[in-house]
Parts: structure tokens; C-alpha cells; sequence
């Protein structure tokens, strides 16, 4: 049954690893009739952790979409991922959700998942209400919890839901707004009054709802001064606005194995989360480059945006989000980016991996199409060619790099094949074939993120990969003007070769290319030998003599030479000033130069000193620190590229997650004689493994 676009309610789950999100979205789908029994992690049988690699890991990687139907409405649950490793997946929910519940536990309170997801959603403007899950949980403690919630997000936390507790075990819920309590019977849910000992604190927290809601709108502010009491239609109006306009942020509780509190979540979402049309307009981008709003119109021409896809080995599928009109199997919709129309076939919904043939998706509804031909993430696509394009997905640039290559030899085009369709799942990662170092650099968010596309090549594509260091791209240079000589000689009966020069080899202080220029006066050296010089001498270059890294920044001047009626030919001459240039760049104090990076890190004022500190040890300069709101600081730094070959996971370590980078090459510098010392030893080991 197709759904009106005020009876949907897109809503994402984020928070922490391990908070509850999937377990909450398994107890809203059980108990609402969508399921029929309910299912564990530790058993890997819920319906939104369903990739193999999810079973074995016990966590989330991707995000997986469940809808749930509740009194007439639709919500679209999309449970995303907690591990930072997969904030791409977060990212793709995120842009297609209307609102967000973050849930946090009632053993830890806030952690620096929380802390994301909060920054998350209030960037996009989007509402939020917190879930303190586990409440059934040893050391479970929501008052604790709640005090640490309130002092790190601020104010606007408000309790809605708080448990009634009988010592350390919880045995039921009181609504603070509706005045009641909650309790299981068995699988059953039974209401009653406020129990006598709790009626002081519901009005105390009653009050504070009373306040946040006074703020919404002067006509409020003015009752709640004057001491008038709102009435239950003022209230239900003043706290949708409030959580709409993030004034409030309603703080719901529970247990959802017990189902403990879930039902009174997903009345909050019906009746305070915003259907699509009542958030904000989508921002798009005009045939001519300006940003334009569009708001979401149900009678329009069909178009969509395509926020994310999941390929395997039988195909994949696209799922969009419908911003105007209706989408049916018959659609032919001009994909902006491609500039081609895509034909719709079957079109589904997805609960988990199951899905279902629907015959239309209508407006802020979600959806998924299967086999388009020229689809990616981020796509839009529309009924008419001079459409808008809606405004993209914002994935953090990959931080993590390693060099990629299967174990069996033979099969690399079997793996590339794999990774071409991972990516095309995942836009976060990134694969560079470099042939300087002749390796192919994989790059994502971490470790873990690498090591779930290795499994995901060996067991859905059936290529085992092995990850190693990426080599770094060093340089090599001289640092004074040498003059030498090269003579190719050789004779074997008949026509023998003969080539010789003498050349200056000196430092480019210009550029870091390499220069050819030639001085000579009379015909020592024929102008029809002068290419095939230079030819040998740009060879030559391409490997140094210390490493075998290529020489930047060096002039070669021919000056002299002589050649032999019959045995000259250019091969002569292009051996000539190969001989002349190893013995030149020998004699004129050769050097290795490393790359250097333009770091900027983003870390909690507290994370400073520490960060600082490190960069040191990893021979970084620092070059200024800038303040940003909610005590961070952004660290400029310059630093070797070789020391922060694994900082995305040194950083995470040292800030608990909550540090960023970003990280770009910026130009090549001598290294210390330490460091050349150990890359022409690491040089020599590597040629002699070969051999």
C-alpha cells in the first residue's frame, strides 16, 4: 500500500557501537507484527544485520533499511553502523533522513559515538530524540546517565520517559508528559497511575518539559510567565515545534528485548518527528551552478535521489528517495550526472535483505530499482532533462591506505573485478594503481573498514587478497655541478658502436624537472646524436643511483664528445650518456628526498598536548593551531608522509575517536641522513630478495 507523504516518518538510528540501535530497530519491527519472533546479535538472526561479514563481526557495516507500520504510518527505520571504520554509511542515512533517535546506553551515558551522531544531526538541521537503552542491564543507571547527557549536549535534553525502579532492577517506565506508568505483563503492555513515590519527581521533570515548551513561540512564553497552564492541545503543538526547531530534545528509555518502552517510541515518532515535506526543502543545484530549495511536491513530475547501493556478484540495486511525484515500474528517468535515461523495471522495498515487489514508491517515500545501467551514489534522476541536481552525499576523504595484491598469482584481474563492484557499494573507498611503486593502494576509513573488503573479496568473490605497507614515493637529487664523461665502445667484426660525450650535470634550483640543454661548439657531437643524449640521459633519471628512486631537479648539459664516421649510431650515443650519467650523479653528492605532507588535525582542546607531542616524535613541524567552537582546535602541521603511513589509527587511539585529519602531499625535502641511511639499506634488501 502505497503510504501520503504525511503518514511517512524517515527516521535513522545512530550512536556508539554496541548501544542498542539494531537490537531497538529488531524490537519496533517485532513489536508492531513485521516479524514474528524476535532476534539476537549474538545469534546473528536480526533482520538489519544480515551480510555475512555483520553475523561474524557481531556488528553493523552497513546501513540496512526497515520499515515499520504503526497507527497509519510508515517509518523507515535506517539502522546505520556505530564503528567509525563505516561513517559513510552514516553519512548516505543521514542525507535521506528526516529525523534521527541517537540511542545511548544506561550504563555509559555519553560516548564519542553519541558525540558524532549529535554534530551528525544537528548539522543537517535534523530533529533528534535520545534512547537510553539496556535499561534491564546490570549497572544500568538513567538518572547518572542522563546528568551526563545534559552537561555534554546541552539544555535542550529533556526527559520524556523515566524508569520506575524497584532497588537496581527496573520494572516499568512513567511518561512524564501524559502522567502515566508502563509495565510488562508477560509480552503485554499495561498502563496505570504514576506510582506515589515517583509523583514528585514526574512533576519536577514535567516542569522542566513546561519550560523548554514556553520557548517555542512568545504567545507560550507569555502564558508561562503570567503563570497560565497550557493545555494538552498547546502542549502536543509546542513540543512538536520545539523538537522540529531542535529547542527540544526528548529523552525516551527502555529495554527493547523486553519491549520495555518501545511502544511509547514509536508513538513519539508519529506524533512528533516530521513527515519529509515538514523538515526542510532539498537543496539543489541549477543547470547553470546556483544552489536552488525545492520543496518536496507530491502531484509533481517523478524524480529522486539515489543515496546509496548494494552490489554483489548476481547484481545490485539502487535505493533512492522519492522527492517529487510517484515512481512506478514504467518510469524513464534522465539521470543528471550521466546524462542519460535510465528505464525502471520492478521496483522494491527492503525490510533487511528480504524484499518486496511494491507497485509504486510515492513522495518521501524510500524505495529500490534494480539493473540500472549508469546509476551511482548520489545520483539524481528525474522526469525531464533540465532538471535540478539534488545536492550530493559528503563522505570524509579515505585516511587509511595500505597496497593491495591477491596471493595466487594470476589473479588480479579477478580482484580488481571485485573492488570495482565494492566501490561501487561503498564510495568511500578508493583505489589507485601506482606506477611509480608499481602497487595498488587501497584506501578507507581504517583498518577494520580494509579488512571487511578483504573478506568480502574471498567469500563473495572468491579472490584472497593480502594487505601490506604502501611504499613511499621517494626522490632523488644531487646537490653539486660535476663534469664527466661517457664512452660507449664496442666492436665485434663488421660495423662496431661508438658513442661519446662528455656532459656537466648540475642542480635544476628551478623546478624538479630534469633539463637538457647542450654547449657545443663545432661538430664533436653531430646535432642528429643530440636526442638520442637526452633519450639516455631522461632514461637514466628515472632511476637514481642511492635507492633507485627517480632524480628530480637535474640539469644535463652536453658540452663535448666525438663520434666515428661508421660506428656512431644513436644507440651509441644513448649508452654514452647513461655511462656518463652514472658516473656523473655518483660524484656530484647525491641525496634522497622524502615527501612531506600539510597536515591539518582536528582534536578536543584536552587531546592538544598529546597530539602536539606526537607529531614531534614523528619529526612534524607545527605550524600555528586555530580555535573552533565547542573546545576543539585545528593543529597545522607539516610532517613526513612516511610517519603517518597508520595515523588514522594512532589518532583514533590517542582522542577515543574523536580526532580528525586531513592530510595532503605538499612537496619534496632532503631527508636526514638517518633516514637516507635506512631507505638505501631497505633499497639494497629489496634488490637482493629479488635476485
Amino acid at each position: 500500500m502505497g503510504y501520503s507523504i504525511d503518514k511517512i516518518r524517515n527516521v535513522v538510528l545512530l550512536g556508539h557501537g554496541g548501544n542498542g540501535k539494531t537490537t531497538l530497530a529488531e524490537s519496533m519491527l517485532y513489536r508492531t507484527g513485521a516479524i514474528d519472533r524476535m532476534g539476537k546479535i549474538a545469534d546473528g538472526n536480526t533482520t538489519c544485520d544480515y551480510d555475512p561479514e555483520e553475523i561474524k563481526r557481531n556488528i553493523s557495516i552497513q546501513t540496512a533499511i526497515a520499515p515499520v507500520e504503526y497507527n497509519g504510518f510508515k517509518i523507515n527505520l535506517l539502522d546505520t553502523p556505530g564503528y567509525f571504520d563505516f561513517a559513510g554509511e552514516v553519512q548516505q542515512a543521514v542525507r535521506v533522513a528526516d529525523a534521527g533517535i541517537i540511542a545511548v546506553t544506561a550504563k555509559s551515558g555519553v560516548s564519542v559515538g553519541t558525540e558524532k551522531a549529535w554534530k551528525a544531526l544537528t548539522l543537517a538541521r535534523l530533529p533528534k530524540i535520545l534512547y537510553m537503552s539496556k535499561l534491564d542491564e546490570d549497572n544500568a543507571d538513567f538518572e547518572r546517565s542522563f546528568a551526563g547527557l545534559r552537561e555534554a549536549l546541552g539544555p535542550t535534553v529533556t526527559p520524556f520517559i523515566i524508569p520506575i525502579m524497584d532497588g537496581e532492577k527496573t520494572v516499568g517506565l512513567c511518561n512524564v508528559i501524559a502522567n502515566k506508568s508502563y509495565h510488562m505483563e508477560g509480552d503485554k503492555l499495561v498502563d496505570g497511575p504514576v506510582p506515589e513515590h515517583m509523583k514528585a519527581r514526574v512533576a519536577e521533570l514535567y516542569d522542566i518539559v513546561v519550560e523548554r515548551v514556553a520557548e517555542t513561540s512568545e504567545e507560550l512564553m507569555e502564558k508561562f510567565f503570567d503563570g497560565v497552564a497550557f493545555t494538552e492541545e498547546e502542549m502536543a503543538e509546542g513540543i512538536k515545534n520545539g523538537i522540529l526547531n531542535n529547542i527540544i530534545t526528548p529523552v525516551y528509555c527502555g529495554s527493547a528485548y523486553s519491549g520495555l518502552g518501545t511502544e511509547q517510541l514509536l508513538k513519539a515518532i508519529t506524533r512528533y518527528f516530521p513527515s519529509p515535506d515538514k523538515t526542510h526543502d532539498e537543496k539543489a543545484i541549477n543547470v547553470d551552478g546556483t544552489l536552488e530549495t525545492v520543496p518536496y511536491t507530491p502531484d509533481g513530475k517523478p524524480s529522486v535521489f539515489v543515496f546509496k547501493t548494494a552490489a554483489d556478484q548476481y547484481g545490485r540495486f539502487s535505493f533512492f528517495k522519492v522527492i517529487s511525484g510517484t515512481v512506478t515500474p514504467d518510469s524513464a528517468l534522465y539521470n543528471t550526472r550521466s546524462e542519460m535515461v535510465e528505464k525502471f523495471g520492478r521496483i522494491y522495498t527492503f525490510k533487511g535483505k528480504k524484499n518486496s515487489e511494491v507497485p509504486e514508491i510515492c513522495c518521501g517515500d524510500i524505495g529500490a530499482v534494480a539493473k540500472l545501467i549508469d546509476t551511482k551514489t548520489g545520483d539524481t534522476l528525474s522526469a525531464y532533462k533540465d532538471a535540478l541536481s539534488f545536492a550530493g552525499i559528503n563522505f570524509d576523504e579515505p585516511c587509511y591506505s595500505q597496497a593491495i595484491a591477491p596471493k595466487t598469482k594470476g589473479n588480479e584481474e579477478k580482484m580488481a573485478l571485485g573492488l570495482n563492484k565494492i566501490i561501487d557499494e561503498d564510495p568511500t573507498i578508493k583505489l589507485e594503481n601506482n606506477t611509480e611503486t608499481k602497487q595498488m593502494v587501497i584506501s578507507g576509513a581504517g583498518d577494520i573498514h580494509l579488512d571487511v573488503v578483504c573478506s568480502k573479496l574471498k567469500t563473495k568473490f572468491g579472490v584472497d587478497v593480502e594487505l601490506t605497507d604502501a611504499k613511499v614515493p621517494y626522490r632523488e637529487k644531487i646537490r653539486k655541478k660535476v663534469s664527466v664523461e661517457g664512452k660507449h665502445k664496442k666492436q665485434s667484426g663488421g660495423h662496431g658502436q661508438y658513442g661519446h660525450v662528455k656532459m656537466d650535470f648540475e642542480p635544476n634550483y628551478d623546478s624538479d624537472a630534469i633539463v637538457f640543454e647542450e654547449k657545443i661548439f663545432g661538430g664533436s657531437v653531430p646535432k642528429n646524436y643530440h636526442p638520442a643524449v637526452e633519450k639516455g640521459i631522461r632514461e637514466a633519471a628515472e632511476h637514481g643511483i642511492l635507492a633507485g628512486y627517480p632524480m628530480v631537479g637535474l640539469k644535463a648539459t652536453l658540452t663535448d664528445g666525438s663520434y666515428h664516421d661508421v660506428d656512431s649510431n644513436e644507440l651509441s650515443f644513448k649508452m654514452a650518456a647513461r655511462l656518463a650519467y652514472k658516473a656523473g650523479i655518483a660524484l656530484a653528492n647525491p641525496a634522497i628526498l622524502e615527501p612531506i605532507g600539510s597536515l591539518k588535525v582536528t582534536v578536543p582542546d584536552a587531546n592538544m598536548g598529546d597530539i602536539i607531542g606526537d607529531l614531534n616524535k614523528r619529526r612534524g613541524r607545527v605550524l600555528g593551531m586555530n580555535p573552533l567552537d565547542g573546545g576543539r582546535q585545528v593543529i597545522e602541521a607539516e610532517v613526513p608522509m612516511a610517519e603517518v603511513s597508520k595515523y588514522a589509527i594512532d589518532l583514533r587511539s590517542m582522542t577515543q575517536g574523536r580526532g580528525s585529519f586531513v592530510l595532503k602531499f605538499e612537496r619534496y625535502e632532503e631527508a636526514p641522513p638517518n633516514v637516507q641511511v635506512k631507505v638505501i639499506a631497505d633499497a639494497k634488501y629489496v634488490d637482493n630478495d629479488e635476485e
